[in-house]
């Protein structure tokens, strides 16, 4: 069964379009995700292929809807919660823990 990540092939998906001189990160939170998954996968709280299966079961209007490192931090905290190492509630935001 495919997931949404996997529309090699699919038609209806633009064009890639590169960025001249794209950046590493377009935001300072990037980088910090990005260290962030590294320094998890070095402790050991998650490997590689957990990190990628994380990605890939994102509900797909989530999955479509989000930026690359959007993709990696809902990963990031899905993995924290499964592995009992955060609860949701410490995760929420302020918003959602208003209910909004």
């Amino acid at each position: 069964m495919s997931r949404i990540n996997d529309v090699g092939g699919m038609v209806g998906f633009p064009a890639v379009v590169e960025e001249p001189d794209e950046p590493a990160f377009h935001a300072d939170w990037e980088a910090h995700v990005l260290a962030l998954n590294a320094a998890l996968i070095r402790r050991g709280v998650y490997n590689l292929d957990e990190f990628r299966d994380a990605i890939e079961r994102m509900p797909p209007d989530t999955y479509l809807s989000s930026s690359y490192y959007e993709k990696w931090f809902t990963a990031i905290t899905t993995l924290l919660v499964e592995k009992g190492i955060a609860t949701p509630e410490e995760l929420a935001t302020p918003e959602e823990l208003a209910g909004g």
